[in-house]
C-alpha cells in the first residue's frame, strides 16, 4: 500500500505561505483600480467620435450634442468627444456604419433613429445589423412622440384626418413614416407620407413653405428645445401623442393606443407605441470590451445628474428624464423579442412584404 504522507509545516514554510496569500489578497485587491486605470489609460489622449444620424438642428442632434459636450469629462482619461452627423436612411446610414465598420474598442458613440429595434423586430431587411449586439450607453429622454399637422391645415384631429388627404413629411421607414402609415391601416386617416428629408429640421422648413402639411414624428421634448416659438404660439396641431401614457402637459392629445378599434389592433398599437422608451438613444459598438462599455455607461448616468449638464439643458429647453444603458438594453431586447403573430402583422399592415418585392 503506498502512504501519502502530510507534509510537515514549519514555521518557515507557514510564513512563507502566509506571505504568498497576503501577496495573492493584495492583487486581488487592487484588481478594480488596476482595471479602471487600463481604461484611464486607454482613453487618455484619444478622441471618441459621436455620429449623429440626422441633420443638425433637429432634437436627436440637439440632444446628442448636449450629451457630447459633458461626458468626457465623467469619462475615465477624459477622452475629447466629437460630434459628427452621418445622414442617409432616417439615420440607418449611421448605425448601419457603427455596427459594420467602425472600431470596436469604445472611441465611437452614436445615436440614430429610436424605431431601429422596432424596424428589426418587424423584420426589415434595410436593418442590416443586430440592435441587441449594440452596446446600450444610455437615453436622456423617455417622451412620447408626436404626429402634427402645420396651424394653417384645415386638418387639425384624427377626425379631420379621416376625411381629406394631408401630405406628412418624413425621413424615412422610421417612426416619421410608421405612425401615419400605420393610422392610415388601423384608425381610417388619409395621411400621404413624403419621405426622403434629411431630419426633423428639414421636414419643419417643409412645414413653412407649405411643401407639406405635417410633420410624421417628433418627441414633444424635441419640440420644446427645438422650437419653442412654435409651442408658445400654436405654431401646429398636435393629432395624437405616440406612448404607453399620457404626458402630463397634453392631457387632452388622444394617445396611439386608445385609437384601436379592437384587441388585435391595440396589440399592434402598443407595439409601435415602445419606440419612445428608446428616445434619443446613446450606444457604442458591438465587441467592445466590458470594462470600457462599463466606463461609458457610468459616464453617461454621471453626466444625468451633473448639475453643469443639467443646468445647460435647462438653458437649451430639454427635458430629461433618463434610464441607464443597462435599462435601455433590456427595453431594445424586449422589443426586438415580442411574439411573432404581434410582429407579423405590425409588418403586414406596414406593408414591408410588398415593399421588398418590388
Amino acid at each position: 500500500m503506498i502512504r501519502f504522507q502530510r507534509p510537515c509545516l514549519t514555521p518557515a514554510r507557514a510564513a512563507a505561505s502566509l506571505g504568498i496569500a497576503a501577496s495573492l489578497g493584495l492583487a486581488l485587491a487592487a484588481t478594480p483600480a488596476a482595471a479602471q486605470q487600463s481604461v484611464a489609460d486607454f482613453y487618455k489622449g484619444k478622441t471618441i467620435d459621436f455620429y449623429i444620424g440626422f441633420s443638425v438642428g433637429g432634437g436627436y442632434d440637439i440632444y446628442a450634442r448636449t450629451v457630447a459636450r459633458f461626458i468626457g469629462e465623467h469619462i475615465p482619461g477624459k477622452p475629447r468627444v466629437v460630434p459628427k452627423n452621418m445622414t442617409g436612411a432616417g439615420s440607418r446610414v449611421a448605425a448601419n456604419y457603427v455596427y459594420n465598420v467602425a472600431p470596436k474598442d469604445g472611441t465611437v458613440l452614436a445615436t440614430a433613429d429610436q424605431s431601429i429595434p422596432l424596424e428589426q423586430a418587424i423584420g426589415d431587411k434595410g436593418i442590416q445589423f443586430d440592435s441587441r449586439k449594440f452596446n446600450w450607453i444610455g437615453n436622456p429622454i423617455v417622451d412620447n412622440n408626436t404626429l402634427v399637422t402645420w396651424h394653417t391645415s384645415p386638418v387639425k384631429t384624427v377626425a379631420d384626418a379621416r376625411k381629406q388627404e394631408v401630405a406628412i413629411g418624413a425621413t424615412g421607414f422610421n417612426t416619421s413614416s410608421q405612425y401615419p402609415q400605420v393610422m392610415n391601416q388601423l384608425v381610417g386617416t388619409k395621411f400621404k407620407i413624403i419621405m426622403g428629408y434629411p431630419g426633423g429640421n428639414e421636414v419643419n422648413l417643409a412645414m413653412e413653405n407649405g411643401e407639406v402639411a405635417g410633420r410624421g414624428s417628433n418627441s414633444w421634448a424635441s419640440w420644446k428645445a427645438s422650437k419653442p416659438d412654435w409651442v408658445r404660439d400654436k405654431k401646429f396641431n398636435i393629432l395624437v401623442q405616440i406612448g404607453l401614457s399620457k404626458s402630463a402637459d397634453l392631457p387632452d392629445v388622444p394617445l396611439l393606443v386608445d385609437l384601436a378599434a379592437n384587441e388585435d389592433d391595440r396589440a399592434a398599437l402598443r407595439l409601435v407605441s415602445a419606440p419612445p422608451n428608446v428616445g434619443r438613444p446613446v450606444f457604442t459598438t458591438p465587441g467592445v470590451p466590458e470594462e470600457r462599455v462599463k466606463a461609458l455607461r457610468d459616464a453617461f448616468d454621471a453626466t444625468m445628474k451633473d448639475p453643469a449638464f443639467l443646468e445647460e439643458a435647462r438653458k437649451t429647453g430639454l427635458d430629461i428624464n433618463p434610464i441607464s444603458g443597462v435599462e435601455l438594453q433590456k427595453v431594445v431586447s424586449d422589443i426586438i423579442d415580442t411574439p411573432k403573430p404581434v410582429t407579423e402583422r405590425l409588418a403586414s399592415i406596414l406593408s414591408l412584404i410588398e415593399r421588398e418585392k418590388k
